[in-house]
């Protein structure tokens, strides 16, 4: 009677499995899925990883060349409040020189006015910027000083405009490095749980089981890819500087 039971569930095992592998899914084909996805996915991990650390590069680099320009501008910035302060201080002593001349044409005296004028020009041509000399040139009867050129006081600080702007520029291209950074490191997370779903999967016994965790898998490594694949490379990335090429 016991060989009888013992040879009735040998044989209900058998067709189990003999059931199992011809239906849609075996262990065997999961278990090549498995080994398939940990491979594709150990890639890309491999791939978010690379490519996070290079917008990790880029986001230091663009930080301190950014810090450089500012304070380059700042420098700049200061150096052109000198010169029109300068210029401000100089336009006021022609103003005294040119109020004398015209003084002593009052008076007659003609010889102490050539004098006047001849130290006046001496005066500009030893204490005038260029930009203050420009900007005679461009004054108008209407006007009573050349700082109402129009333009003239963005001449003086023009560099520092100039490399504060490059500056700023630089500054949101490595927060825009910062965040696309902050996405990868996203997926690398996600692509973690990948793996960590994909390397349990053998602890469960029934096939169904193992197939649901496989598909869950699969669309979180599915989402992942197609999000990183919306992000932006590294400015300046190719292939070809890794490897030698211009």
């Amino acid at each position: 009677m016991s060989e009888e039971i013992k040879e009735t569930s040998t044989a209900e095992n058998t067709e189990e499995k003999q059931e199992e592998s011809k239906g849609f899914m075996s262990d065997k084909k999961v278990e090549v899925l498995v080994a398939i996805f940990l491979g594709i996915t150990a890639i890309l991990t491999a791939w978010a990883s690379w490519i996070g650390s290079l917008h990790g590069g880029n986001q230091a680099t663009n930080y301190t060349k950014s810090n450089n320009l500012s304070s380059e501008g700042n420098s700049e910035y200061n150096a052109g409040m000198q010169i029109y302060l300068s210029d401000q201080l100089a336009w006021n002593t022609m103003m005294e020189y040119n109020f004398d001349m015209e003084l002593a044409h009052a008076k007659g005296d003609e010889l102490e006015a050539a004098f006047i004028e001849e130290k006046l020009n001496s005066f500009i041509e030893q204490n005038c910027s260029e930009i203050m000399a420009n900007a005679f040139e461009k004054m108008t009867d209407d006007m009573s000083s050349p700082f109402e050129v129009e333009g003239m006081m963005d001449e003086y600080f023009a560099n520092a405009n100039a490399l504060l702007e490059e500056s700023q520029s630089l500054l949101e291209e490595g927060q825009r490095d910062n965040s696309s950074g902050d996405s990868f490191n996203l997926v690398n997370v996600i692509y973690s749980i990948v793996l960590f779903m994909l390397g349990i999967i053998g602890v469960f016994k029934k096939i169904p089981n193992r197939f649901a965790v496989l598909c869950i898998a699969v669309v979180c490594l599915i989402i992942a890819t197609v999000y990183m694949i919306t992000l932006p490379m590294p400015t300046g990335f190719s292939f070809a500087n890794f490897f030698g090429g211009n």
